[in-house]
């Protein structure tokens, strides 16, 4: 569910905030992790 979540972000369909709390600490990890901030551009 959590590679669900970063790819509807990454899209554009969803913002971090629309994301279930109980998910974002570990959809913000992957976003992290593939060097994306919780909007899911690239970090600067």
């Amino acid at each position: 569910m959590v590679m669900v979540c970063v790819s509807l972000i990454v899209n554009g369909r969803r913002t971090f905030d629309q994301i279930p709390v109980n998910l974002q600490d570990d959809v913000k990890a992957d976003l992290k992790a593939m060097g994306l901030g919780t909007d899911g551009k690239p970090l600067a």
